[in-house]
C-alpha cells in the first residue's frame, strides 16, 4: 500500500477517532507556533504499518506531513538497511524531505553491536558499524544519531566501557557534525544515573541523551523498575530531543502509565524548547489512532502548561 492508500484508509480512522471520548480535548486549540515545545513523529510509531508491507518508509515523511501535520521526523534505521551504503537513496530521501517541508532530526539506530561491550574488538567493531548511520543522517541533514549503550559486567565496569564506546563514536559523530545521543533502552541504560554518569563520563560535547518517557525497565526477572519522573530528570540536562512514549488512555485522554503534564514540565524546567517526538506503542489503538491520541494528548499539554512558562 503506497502514500494514497494508506492516506484513504487512514482518513477513515481518523473519523472513528472522533468519536471516542476526548475530554479536555475538545476545548483546546491546535498550538503549531512551537512557543514551548514543538511536536515531531518517529518512524518507530508507525513499526507494524511499515513491517506489514502497506507503507513504504520512503513516504514516511510526505505521511506526517499530509496525515498528521507535523513537520518533523525520526527515522529507524531498521527500515533502511537494504540501503544503508547508498548515498544516493537518502540525498533522494532528504529532497522528498524537503519537498515535503519536513525536517529530518534524527535516525534511531538498533543492531549495530554493544557500545559497551567488554570484548575490545567488538566495542571498536560497533563504533565502527555506525558510521554509515553517521553518513546516512548527515545527508539527512539530521541533527543525531540515537544509539545505544548496552553493556556487561558490574555497575562501574559497564559505566566505563559504555563511556569509551559513546566517546569514540562521538569523536566520529564531530567529523559529520552531529551529535551522538543515548536512549534509556533496558538494563543499566534504564538506570537515569547510570546514563548520565556514562555521558559525563564520555565527556564529549557531542555526546548526549535522547530521554524517553516509557523505557525504564532496567530487567524483566526479577522485574525492576526505575522511577521514570526521575530518570527524565536525570537526562535531560544533557537531552538533544525528547521521546514521548505513549501505550493506553483513559477515557479523558490521558495517558495512564505516563502522568504527560508532569512529565513535560520537567522537560521544560530543564529549559528544553525542542522537539518532542510522538512514540506510540500501543495496542489498544490502531497505530494512527494511537498517534493522533498522542499528538491531541501534546497539544492539550502545552496548552495547559502555556500560562505558566509563558509567564516566566
Amino acid at each position: 500500500m503506497r502514500r494514497r492508500e494508506f492516506l484513504r484508509r487512514s482518513g477513515a480512522a481518523a473519523g472513528a477517532v472522533l468519536l471516542l471520548p476526548t475530554g479536555a480535548f475538545s476545548a483546546a486549540p491546535s498550538l503549531r507556533s512551537g512557543e514551548l515545545f514543538r511536536i515531531s513523529l518517529a518512524q518507530w510509531s508507525l513499526h507494524r504499518t511499515i513491517f506489514a508491507g502497506e507503507l513504504d518508509p520512503f513516504e514516511f515523511p510526505a505521511i506526517i506531513r499530509e496525515q498528521y501535520e507535523l513537520d518533523a521526523v525520526e527515522y529507524v534505521n531498521t527500515f533502511y538497511r537494504d540501503h544503508a551504503t547508498d548515498p544516493r537513496y537518502f540525498a533522494r530521501l532528504a529532497r522528498h524531505a524537503d519537498e515535503a517541508g519536513v525536517r529530518s532530526l534524527l535516525i534511531m539506530c538498533d543492531g549495530e553491536g554493544a557500545l559497551g561491550d567488554p570484548d575490545a574488538a567488538l566495542r571498536a567493531r560497533a563504533v565502527d558499524n555506525h558510521r554509515k548511520w553517521l553518513d546516512a543522517a548527515a545527508r539527512l541533514g539530521c541533527h543525531s544519531i540515537r544509539v545505544n549503550v548496552h553493556s556487561q559486567g558490574t555497575y562501574d565496569e559497564q559505566l566505563r566501557l559504555a563511556a569509551d564506546g559513546l566517546r569514540r563514536l562521538a569523536e566520529l559523530g564531530d567529523d559529520h557534525g552531529l551529535d551522538v545521543i543515548v536512549e534509556n533502552h533496558g538494563g543499566l541504560s534504564s538506570n537515569g544515573a547510570w546514563l548520565a554518569a556514562v555521558v559525563r563520563a564520555a565527556d564529549h560535547p557531542r555526546a548526549g541523551t535522547l530521554p524517553d518517557f516509557g523505557n525504564f525497565r532496567i530487567s524483566t526477572d526479577p522485574e525492576e523498575w526505575y522511577d521514570r519522573y526521575q530518570g527524565v530528570a536525570e537526562l535531560m540536562p544533557f537531552a538533544r530531543g525528547v521521546s514521548a512514549k505513549s501505550h493506553e488512555f483513559d477515557e479523558r485522554g490521558e495517558e495512564t502509565g505516563t502522568d504527560f503534564t508532569r512529565m513535560m514540565r520537567i522537560v521544560l524546567d530543564a529549559g528544553y524548547r525542542g522537539y518532542v517526538g510522538i512514540e506510540y506503542e500501543g495496542d489498544g489503538l490502531s497505530e494512527h489512532e494511537g498517534i493522533l491520541a498522542t499528538n491531541r494528548l501534546l497539544e492539550c499539554v502545552r496548552t495547559r502548561l502555556a500560562p505558566q512558562y509563558q509567564a516566566g
